[in-house]
């Protein structure tokens, strides 16, 4: 009885909410909010961290009225916004599902192939990885939630190791360095790192569709995510120099978790195998959790096309749902940051932002008070949106002759070639 009552609980909510967030989001912060610096990170987090709350709160709210076993986001955005507004769901849930698939395939087989020193191999490394997190998927889903507390800890200490392996090598000077011109390149990062909406209906019927205890389960998980996020971004700004090899610059050109670079750094074994545990765990999780729930969005899509049979369904959404990110990862094994910015930036901002606000304009029950909140959020939703696309494709080529004034052409550490 006791243990059923703590599993419904706000703090057990709150742990659930710790363990999506921490994922693979987290392991690029440092190197997308470095390349602005630490005082305009801390500014666009507080920010967009308040529009992910804002938008979790308005979800909250829609299935707490709606009660429903199954929550549709499509027709939710649908019965608001009309058909555009439910194809905009569909298309935005499709690029944050199998663009999160392609960084955990990505990141991962980087971070492998640096632990192995099999650098010149990471497309055979992405491919071997996806078939077993694939498999993993297919396989059973329930060991996530069976085992999420002891998944958490093991995250949260391997953390606090991490943290305590580099504070020999900081430099807080480095912490006052600010370069406002690039502060869009943290945005989409930020926004994926606040990102578990997808679980809000959930939660809430586990919480017995009680709004304040969901309320209270989302700022306290939400907080907890946000200072680790503070604490490792500001780990990774003040050991990582700006220019050289192992460098936030050329990182972030090279698409590379922070711990490789941070492990090349450092030269500690120690360091190495535990940023090696708290990514591949961080990893393979959020890919079996993301990995299913694109397989249960693609079911929903596929089911009127391919009806003749069960078997027939089955197999059109297996290989739909890990061919495509698979391939991706194994032909361009360098797209972990830039998969990210296309997740978070169009994807998230979209769905979990936009939309959200959308609503709150639209639906007349709601107090002016909150419809004012959504009009604001609305419009740094939009200009994140705006800015993501508009940088996406031009950001590496500005950083490039920074790279180039300041030490020409640069071989990284972990022997790969990048031709500034």
């Amino acid at each position: 009885m006791a243990k059923n009552f703590f599993k419904n609980s706000a703090l057990w909510t709150a742990g659930l909410i710790v363990g999506n967030l921490i994922g693979a989001g987290i392991l690029a912060l440092p190197v997308s909010l470095g390349i602005c610096g630490l005082v305009p990170s801390l500014i666009l987090m507080g920010i967009y961290g308040a529009l992910m709350f804002f938008s979790a709160e308005v979800l909250s709210r829609e299935a707490i009225e709606r009660q429903e076993t199954f929550f549709d986001l499509p027709s939710l955005y649908g019965t608001y916004l009309g058909g555009w507004g439910k194809w905009a769901a569909v298309i935005t849930n499709g690029i944050i599902l199998y663009g999160l698939l392609v960084a955990y395939i990505s990141g991962g087989a980087q971070i492998i192939a640096d632990l192995t020193g099999l650098r010149h191999s990471q497309s055979l490394i992405a491919l071997c990885l996806a078939a077993l997190l694939s498999f993993l998927t297919l396989l059973d889903l329930s060991i996530i939630s069976k085992y999420n507390a002891l998944l958490v800890g093991v995250l949260i200490c391997a953390f606090g190791a991490l943290i305590f392996l580099s504070f020999p090598a900081m430099k807080f000077s480095r912490l006052e360095e600010t370069h406002w011109e690039y502060a869009p390149l943290a945005i989409p990062l930020i926004v994926t790192a606040c990102h578990f909406h997808n679980i809000i209906p959930l939660l809430c019927r586990d919480l017995n569709w009680d709004l304040r205890a969901m309320r209270k389960a989302v700022i306290l998980g939400m907080i907890t995510a946000l200072l680790m996020n503070i604490l490792w971004t500001v780990c990774g700004i003040a050991t990582l120099p700006r220019h050289g090899s192992n460098s936030l610059v050329l990182a972030y050109i090279a698409n590379l978790p922070a711990t490789v670079p941070m492990g090349n750094l450092l030269q500690s074994k120690s360091f190495t195998i535990i940023a090696a545990l708290f990514s591949l765990t961080a990893i393979g999780t959020s890919f079996i959790a993301n990995g299913a729930g694109l397989m249960n969005f693609l079911h929903d899509l596929f089911t009127g096309l391919f009806c003749d049979s069960d078997k027939t369904l089955s197999a059109a959404v297996k290989f739909a749902a890990f061919l495509p990110p698979s391939l991706i990862a194994v032909f361009y094994p360098a797209v972990f940051i830039k998969a990210l910015d296309v997740v978070g930036g169009v994807g998230i901002v979209t769905l979990f932002g936009i939309l959200p606000c959308m609503i709150v304009l639209c639906k007349k029950s709601y107090s002016l008070k909150f419809r004012m909140a959504g009009a604001f959020f609305l419009l740094f939703a939009l200009a994140a949106l705006l800015t993501a696309i508009a940088t996406l494709s031009g950001v590496k080529a500005d950083l490039v002759p920074e790279c180039q004034k300041n030490h020409g052409k640069i071989k990284f550490s972990i022997k790969r070639n990048i031709d500034l």
